[in-house]
């Protein structure tokens, strides 16, 4: 016992420095850069700033802990921007090549958390996951088309914000839901049905609306999508089926690893498109959150309109605002583009991160203020009905 209270104190000292390192990180940003100093030494400075704080942050128990992974997102990225040569290529071989194979390692991983019963969830609830699939597939392509238009990106730029539009949402939706509060059972049930739909729905969409941008090999893309989303996504659940619990180590490692392969694909494409990042700067990353709150917004009221309960609205929210970056990374690298159409799956990617948590913790609170108010109210209605049975026995007495 005595051990494992030094062990955990040793830790919290541990995140303490970090916290504190990471607060001087930050500060010497803004010395550094008063006093002019090179990209290089900015870049280290920013690095220790955000890799400090995600280990940090873990020793906390504040709201931060719930953005730890974002942080890791904002670290991979900040690293690749300032010094893209290790995430480009490593040992003479180019790191883009691990990006497919990474992605299919986390569709395995999703594929591990889901049954047969959540592609059947359709029947349950049917009205949530039409409206969810309706919304999803036809909010965010508008979206993407109508952004991509108005900004007067390149062709190629275009496209991309057209194809992470396109896409079904991913798992970190669930992730999101499931800290919010929210109809997780939904969640759940919409990635599945959505991701299977993907081979299908993503080509069409694409070329429905970028054809006028790249061309579109149809049959190409659809066969990208089931290699590197289907196959795996299918593996994975025949892995549940069979072997859950056999392989207790691998239940519980692929969290991690899914994670961190999200991380190393941000980073790889970040590095990959850093030019084009830099040179679109500002535009790409409003272009990002408009994007991205809009679907919330539209997702949200869509449902209500709907007339579903509170609990889906918030959920198709999520599915509709959070699309699988992830496969937006892939499909431009099999289209040989990771530097153009591959640009706003990294800067959509990233920020969806973090406006995922932020919504999610913000509903999270407020789900837990009207539970205990609605608590307070039963409470005082009893006891006004205690009240009254006192006073009808008082009366009869």
């Amino acid at each position: 016992m005595m051990e494992k209270n030094e062990n955990g104190s040793r830790g919290n000292i541990l995140y303490t420095i970090l916290q504190y390192l990471s607060a001087l990180s930050c500060v010497s940003i803004f010395v550094l850069l008063g006093l002019g100093f090179n990209a290089d030494v900015i870049g280290a400075a920013v690095v220790t700033m955000f890799i400090s704080l995600a280990i940090g942050v873990r020793g906390t128990d504040s709201v931060l802990r719930d953005f730890a992974f974002s942080i890791w997102v904002f670290a991979s990225v900040a690293a690749a921007m300032f010094y893209p040569a290790p995430f480009t290529e490593l040992g003479g071989v180019e790191l883009s090549v691990f990006i497919v194979p990474l992605i299919q390692i986390i569709m395995f991983g999703m594929g591990t958390s889901l049954s047969i019963q959540d592609f059947v969830g359709v029947v349950k609830m049917p009205k949530g996951v039409i409206v969810g699939l309706i919304c999803q597939f036809t909010i965010m392509p508008v979206l993407g088309i109508t952004l991509a238009l108005s900004f007067g990106f390149s062709a190629e730029i275009a496209a991309g914000v057209v194809l992470v539009g396109s896409s079904p949402s991913g798992v970190a939706s669930n992730v999101m839901t499931y800290i919010a509060g929210a109809n997780l059972a939904l969640s759940v049930t919409l990635t599945a049905i959505g991701t299977l739909l993907a081979p299908l729905a993503t080509p069409f969409l694409m070329q429905l609306l970028a054809g006028q941008f790249v061309p579109i090999d149809f049959l190409e893309m659809m066969w990208s999508i089931i290699n590197m989303i289907i196959l795996p996504v299918v593996l994975g659940v025949l892995f549940n089926r069979y072997l859950h619990g056999k392989a207790q180590w691998l239940d519980d490692i692929m969290p991690t690893i899914s994670m961190t392969g999200i991380v190393v694909i941000l980073g790889i494409m970040t590095a990959g498109g850093r030019d084009s990042i830099l040179t679109l700067g500002f535009l790409i990353i409003v272009a990002g959150v408009i994007h991205n709150l809009a679907g919330y917004f539209f997702g949200y009221w869509g449902c209500r309109l709907s007339g579903l309960d509170e609990k889906s609205c918030r959920t198709i929210a999520f599915e509709v605002g959070m699309q699988n970056a992830g496969m937006a990374s892939g499909i431009a690298v099999e289209m040989g583009k990771i530097a153009t159409v591959g640009v706003p799956s990294v800067i959509f990617g990233s920020w969806m991160n973090v406006s995922g948590s932020a919504l999610a913790n913000w509903w999270r609170r407020k789900a837990l203020v009207e539970e205990t108010e609605q608590g307070d109210a039963t409470g005082s209605a009893k006891e006004g009905t205690k009240a009254s049975e006192v006073v009808d026995t008082d009366s009869d007495n």
